[in-house]
C-alpha cells in the first residue's frame, strides 16, 4: 500500500466578520457562506459572539495516499476553497493539523501570483518562483510551459491585457510543470475552453499516473467521474461523504443539498452579486405557474429569475444566463434573455427585474436537471452575480400518454429528447419485391 501524501486531522477554520474582513482579507469567497447564518432566538451575548465569527470548515479529517486523484465537490460555501487554501499553506487552520509530503502546486484563482504590468514571460518566472521552482528548473521547462499555455504570440505582452482564458492557461501550465508531489486545482478550469479543459484533464491524469497526488475541485461531475478514483463531498464546512465517485456524486445530485425548485435571498446584503446586481430569487414553475420539482416530459417548464438592479446605468445592460446540466454534470445548453430584443433595447434603471425562460415540452430528456444562474454585462464581459446549482428539477417520462417514449419501456439514450416532426407514407406505384425463400450462402 502506498504511503500517505496528505493527512488532514480535525481541521477547522474560523473567520472574523466585519469591516469587509470575511470578504476581502480572508481570500474572497467566504462571503458566499455568510448568507442567512446565525439566526434564531438566543441570548444577546451568544448573538454578539456568533455574529463576529463564521466557521468555514468544522472538524474535517481525511487522508490521501501517493498517486491518488481525489475529487472534492459541494455547493458554493461548502468550504472547498478554504480547505484548498489551508492545504496550499495560503492560510492556517484555526484548529487541527495538516501534514503534506513534498512540494505543493496550487491553482486556486485566476491570476494568483501574477503581476499585471509584467509580460507573460516575466510572469512565468515570477509565478514559478512563488510556487517554489528554481530559475534553472523554470528555464528547463520554459518551452513546454509556453507550448501548453498556447500564449507564444503574447509572451512579451503585459498580462493585464490577457483574457481570463489566457490567464488560466498560463497559470495552469506553470503549476502543472513544476512537478509537484501534490497538485491542487480549483474550479478555475471552468474559464478555459473545451479543448483546453480536455488538455488540463489529460495533464492531471498524467500527474496521477506518475505517482504524484492530485486534488481536483469542480462542479463538473462528469470531469470528476472521468478523472478521479475517489470523491470527497463537503457541505456547510463539514465532510459529508468520502468514497466511490459514482456513489458520492449520486448522493450529491439526488439530495440537492438545499437546492430545490425555488431559492430566495430575502436579504440583498447577503445575496450573490455585486454593487450592480443582487439576486432575489430563482424558481422552477410548471404550465400552471406553480413552483414544482417534478415536470412531465410533455409539459413546458419555466425558470424564473428575479434580481435587483442597483444602478441607473444605461450603458451596461445586464442579461440573465441560464446553464442547464444533467445529473452527470454535462452542460445541455445555455440561454440568455438578450434573445428578447425588446428587453435588450429597454433602458435600465434601479428596481426589481423579473426574467423568465420557458423550455417547451418534449425537449428535455428524463432525469434530474440542475440550473446555474448568472447575470452578466458584455463588452467587456463582467459577471455580476452567479449561483451554481441554483435550482433543480426532475423531468419524468411516463410510458402512458403521448410523449416521445410512447409505449417503449427500455432505456432511451440522449441528453435531450425532442419530439421532432416526421413524415412517412407509402410511395405511390411502388410494390414491394417478391423475395426468394432460399438465401444465397455467399
Amino acid at each position: 500500500m502506498r504511503p500517505f501524501a496528505l493527512s488532514v486531522q480535525g481541521v477547522s477554520k474560523r473567520y472574523r466578520l466585519g469591516s469587509g474582513v470575511a470578504g476581502r482579507y480572508s481570500y474572497g469567497r467566504l462571503t458566499e457562506t455568510i448568507s442567512g447564518a446565525f439566526r434564531g432566538s438566543v441570548s444577546r451575548k451568544t448573538v454578539d459572539e456568533e455574529e463576529r465569527f463564521i466557521w468555514a470548515l468544522r472538524d474535517v479529517s481525511f487522508e490521501v495516499r501517493e498517486g491518488e486523484v481525489v475529487g472534492i465537490i459541494g455547493r458554493n460555501g461548502a468550504g472547498k476553497t478554504t480547505l484548498l487554501k489551508i492545504l496550499s499553506r495560503i492560510t492556517h487552520p484555526t484548529e487541527g493539523r495538516v501534514e503534506v509530503k513534498g512540494r505543493v502546486g496550487a491553482l486556486l484563482e485566476v491570476g494568483t501570483g501574477f503581476h499585471p504590468e509584467l509580460s507573460g514571460r516575466e510572469n512565468i518566472f515570477l509565478n514559478g518562483a512563488i510556487l517554489g521552482m528554481r530559475r534553472a528548473e523554470i528555464e528547463r521547462q520554459f518551452d513546454e510551459i509556453v507550448d501548453f499555455a498556447e500564449v507564444e504570440r503574447f509572451l512579451e505582452t503585459p498580462v493585464k491585457r490577457y483574457s481570463s482564458g489566457m490567464y488560466v492557461r498560463l497559470a495552469f501550465a506553470v503549476a502543472a510543470h513544476m512537478q509537484p508531489e501534490l497538485l491542487i486545482v480549483d474550479e478555475v478550469l471552468a474559464v478555459g475552453d473545451a479543448n483546453f479543459q480536455k488538455k488540463c484533464l489529460g495533464r492531471m491524469a498524467e500527474v496521477g499516473s506518475t505517482g504524484r497526488t492530485v486534488l481536483f475541485v469542480s462542479h463538473n461531475t462528469q470531469a470528476v467521474l472521468r478523472l478521479c478514483q475517489r470523491v470527497i463531498l463537503l457541505d456547510k464546512g463539514g465532510l459529508l461523504e468520502d468514497g466511490n465517485p459514482r456513489e458520492v456524486i449520486a448522493k450529491y445530485l439526488n439530495s440537492g443539498l438545499g437546492s430545490g425548485a425555488r431559492r430566495v435571498w430575502d436579504n440583498p446584503e447577503a445575496a450573490p452579486g455585486d454593487e450592480v446586481i443582487r439576486l432575489g430569487s430563482v424558481s422552477v414553475r410548471d404550465n400552471s405557474r406553480e413552483v414544482t420539482e417534478e415536470i412531465d416530459i410533455r409539459s413546458p417548464v419555466t425558470v424564473e429569475v428575479e434580481y435587483w438592479q442597483l444602478s441607473n446605468d444605461d450603458d451596461n445592460r445586464p442579461s440573465v444566463n441560464l446553464h442547464f446540466y444533467n445529473e452527470e454534470g454535462l452542460a445541455l445548453f445555455v440561454s440568455n434573455d438578450f434573445n428578447n430584443k425588446e428587453w435588450w433595447r429597454t433602458p435600465r434603471k434601479r428596481g426589481l427585474v423579473q426574467s423568465a425562460c420557458t423550455i417547451p415540452g418534449n425537449f428535455l430528456a428524463e432525469g434530474r436537471i440542475s440550473v446555474m444562474v448568472a447575470v452578466s454585462t458584455y463588452n467587456p464581459t463582467r459577471v455580476h452575480a452567479m449561483e451554481r446549482d441554483a435550482v433543480v428539477f426532475q423531468v419524468v417520462d411516463r410510458t402512458s400518454g403521448d410523449g416521445v417514449r410512447g409505449e417503449f419501456v427500455n432505456e432511451w439514450p440522449g441528453v435531450v429528447r425532442p419530439m421532432l416532426e416526421w413524415k412517412a407514407g407509402f410511395v405511390p406505384g411502388r410494390d414491394a419485391p417478391v423475395l426468394s425463400t432460399k438465401r444465397d450462402p455467399h
